[in-house]
């Protein structure tokens, strides 16, 4: 889960890493009061989850609370690399003599994790390390030794830190790994970290990533999830524990185990060049236990979605073996129609593996309306496609 600026500064300043002061607008009107209570200029940054918001004019510096009316009225709404700001942070401006980079983050390559630093910051930090690598130090963090004040130091001195910077820049890092570790990042990165007019170091922006498999013990990640965002189908899978991603195609998708899944995603989109560009609805991965409740539940996710025209049901038996699948499919139709929620669009269900003769022997003889059984992968994605144009 990628955090906000504004949300990643918030989180810095409860490890008490020093960060510029400001506040949230989501209307112009927001905008000018809080400038006002600023005695100088401020920075009016949009808040989107992307980078290269100042090339794009997302980041204006305004000069009093009249300025940032208009800043802001020219940032909300704007579109920037597909995402539309619908808040800006209205932040004191900052007295900037030097700007830096640095970041953790995990090194999956390497299996472990890294350290970036350089002290040239305040840019894209791709082109300095493609064309001057020398001003980038990498530093690989051992996990178990973690990163104290005089390794922090040690880091800021190989990206090429001066003096006067090292001292606050160390006392941040080890304050940024505090972070990094206690709160399960994958990413926890400072573009640019500066060296104020007055010797101070600051984090004068924040991007944070948060690891969501480690969301059972950071129950408190959860106020960070950007709920207006969040596709209203994936929000109701979530609530029901599902694995759920809503595509833009027209066949629903249901799957035991994520390498599964994807290569159907990958099977119906061949399949359905053949009939005009037909491509799947969603990703759903219902996991090694296809219950009645799962599959009941499954269903009713993808078939809420509008754009379904046919759902392809794809299972391998392997510890869930194909009669319990079955079982679950003929459960999940009874469950629906107790739920008032018909399944009017048509099924095509392959199983293969533990116990799949007789998982189809269940479903031949349990009639249900809709429901069409193929023996090979390739064969099922193809009629699910050819059903899905038919009903477009």
């Amino acid at each position: 889960m990628d955090l906000f600026e504004h949300q990643a500064k918030e989180l810095f300043a409860e490890y008490g890493i020093p960060v510029p002061t400001g506040k949230i607008a989501y209307t112009p009107e927001e905008a000018r009061t809080i400038a006002a209570e600023f005695p100088g200029r401020v920075v009016v940054k949009a808040q989107v989850k992307t980078g290269g918001r100042g090339k794009a004019g997302g980041v204006k510096v305004a000069d009093d609370a009249s300025d940032a009316f208009g800043r802001a009225t020219g940032i909300l709404g704007m579109d920037i690399k597909g995402h539309t700001v619908h808040k800006v942070l209205i932040e004191e401006a900052s007295a900037i003599a030097e700007e830096y980079y640095f970041s953790f983050l995990l090194d999956r390559a390497n299996r472990t994790f890294l350290a970036i630093c350089s002290a040239a910051g305040g840019v894209d930090i791709e082109e300095v390390a493609a064309t001057t690598p020398e001003k980038v130090a990498k530093v690989a963090i051992d996990p178990l030794a973690g990163v104290d004040r005089s390794r922090a130091r040690e880091i800021a001195e190989q990206g090429g830190l001066p003096a006067a910077a090292l001292d606050g820049a160390a006392d941040l890092i080890e304050k940024l790994w505090a972070v990094f570790v206690d709160e399960d990042a994958t990413l926890v990165e400072v573009n640019p970290l500066i060296l104020t007019q007055d010797g101070r170091v600051i984090a004068l922006d924040g991007k944070v990533t948060l690891d969501e498999n480690a969301a059972f013990r950071q129950v408190e990640h959860e106020a960070y999830q950007d709920k207006a965002a969040e596709d209203p189908l994936e929000a109701r899978a979530k609530e029901k524990d599902l694995n759920y991603v809503k595509l833009d195609g027209s066949v629903g998708i249901i799957g035991n185990g994520a390498g599964l899944v994807m290569s159907t995603l990958d099977v119906v989109a061949y399949a359905g060049e053949s009939f005009g560009g037909v491509r799947p609805a969603n990703f759903l991965d219902i996991g090694g236990g296809a219950s009645a409740e799962v599959m009941a539940n499954g269903l009713e996710i993808v078939l809420s979605d509008e754009s379904v025209k046919s759902v392809f049901v794809n299972v391998f038996g392997g510890i869930t073996s194909c009669d319990a699948v079955a079982n679950g499919i003929v459960s999940a139709f009874r469950l629906l129609a107790e739920r008032g929620e018909q399944v009017t669009r048509p099924l095509v269900v392959r199983l293969d593996g533990n116990n799949a003769t007789l998982g189809r022997q269940i479903l031949a003889d349990a009639g249900l309306s809709g429901v069409e059984q193929v023996d090979t992968m390739d064969d099922a994605a193809r009629r699910a496609a050819e059903l899905a144009a038919v009903g477009a």
